[in-house]
């Protein structure tokens, strides 16, 4: 696990954001400006379902790159394996928001050239550049799938739908809640009390002062005594609900959409605080041995016809806008269902992972780093 940044680097402003970090390392390395052959070979780095079989094996005809995938069960253990620009082995990883930082400061990652990507033109406006990948105008991966952290409950349970997060804090629902099981998840907090206790002046809840971070850190101790249970994959929070064991919680669409399809009676919503979120990216390792099986990949993974294949698969949302089509092709409804055909509106409402660094938006070096989110998440726990 890599629980630091790298301590020292040249700052400079982002002009669109007004945020000001520093120069990444690889900053100057020139992408491709055309894609050749293939090399005959990519080796990817990725969650579980990434690289099926389903579309793999067209890529593979196609271009002649045989895939090799090593899946991953954490964010953690993606940028431990990218470490040092992936070691020559690694062509690509398929990293969320809360690892694209520490991998694109780290060095492991390097620019990628967009205008290669023909299907980059269909994204959601949002993802074309989103500050998790994207620094100075400068692309270090290329997005690829979304999806928000809902607010999910038993419908019997709760006969009024819920509409603040303030439910999953609320002592008459002891024994009833459940969390996912990643540091990350202080940021769902942070979020709350940003509505909740403006005096705070939380303005971004993956970059918090140590004043906002210990409130957050409070706020998730005095929660632990309602928690059931802290889920560290979906299948077992869908357990939990179906066995009646928790009533409300943090989720992803795919675990409503599962339990729904299982006659659950539940239904999720984002609050009126809005709602963190998860976005993944395919970026390309710094020591990548077969860069142009990584374009010709990420090229074909960005198609809407693999994307909406995938995003059913996986239970997520694709980023390209004319996956719709698709997905409804493949199973009617499928689209509404995740989200795919929503306005920017709804995408402005969530706050997407990134990682927590020590440098604020404002240059100051305020803010807790990732490594103190991971100490503090396992004291939280107990």
């Amino acid at each position: 696990m890599v629980t630091g940044l790298l301590a020292t680097a040249c700052g400079s402003s982002n002009t669109s954001t007004g945020s000001k970090h520093r120069v990444p390392p690889t900053a100057s390395m020139k992408p491709l400006d055309k894609v050749g052959a293939g090399e005959g070979l990519l080796n990817l780095i990725a969650w579980e379902g990434y690289v099926d079989d389903s579309w793999k094996k067209s890529f593979e005809q196609t271009t002649g790159c045989q895939v090799h995938a090593q899946y991953a069960g954490s964010s953690d253990e993606m940028v431990s394996l990218m470490q040092n620009g992936g070691g020559g082995q690694w062509d690509m990883v398929s990293a969320s928001g809360d690892a694209d930082l520490r991998l694109i400061y780290g060095g492991d990652v390097k620019p990628m050239n967009e205008k290669l990507i023909s299907d980059w033109q269909n994204f959601q406006t949002y993802f074309k550049n989103p500050q998790y990948n994207t620094i100075d105008g400068v692309h270090y991966g290329i997005s690829l799938q979304w999806g928000p952290n809902v607010l999910l409950y038993n419908t019997n349970k709760f006969k009024i739908a819920p509409t603040s997060w303030s439910a999953v804090y609320d002592n008459s629902n002891k024994g009833l809640v459940t969390a996912y099981d990643y540091p990350i998840t202080i940021a769902d907090a942070a979020l709350y009390l940003s509505k909740s206790q403006p005096s705070l002046g939380i303005k971004d809840p993956y970059e918090l002062t140590k004043k906002q971070f210990d409130a957050t850190v409070a706020l998730l101790m005095q929660q632990r005594q309602l928690i059931k249970k802290y889920w560290p994959s979906a299948s077992e929070e869908i357990s939990m609900f179906q066995n009646g064991d928790a009533f409300i919680g943090a989720a992803w669409p795919y675990q409503t959409i599962q339990l729904k399809a299982a006659g659950a009676p539940v239904a999720d919503t984002i609050p009126s605080e809005g709602a963190t979120g998860w976005g993944d990216t395919w970026m390309l390792a710094t020591k990548a041995p077969h860069p142009n099986c990584a374009y010709l990949w990420t090229q074909y993974v960005s198609t809407a016809k693999v994307q909406a294949e995938q995003a059913l698969f996986f239970g997520e949302t694709p980023v390209n806008t004319k996956a719709c089509g698709e997905m409804e092709a493949l199973q009617a409804g499928s689209c509404a269902q995740y989200h795919a055909s929503e306005p920017g509106s709804y995408i402005d409402t969530i706050h997407f992972w990134k990682t927590p660094e020590t440098t604020c938006a404002d240059g100051s070096e305020n803010c807790i780093p990732y490594d103190q989110w991971v100490s503090a998440w396992t004291t939280i726990k107990g």
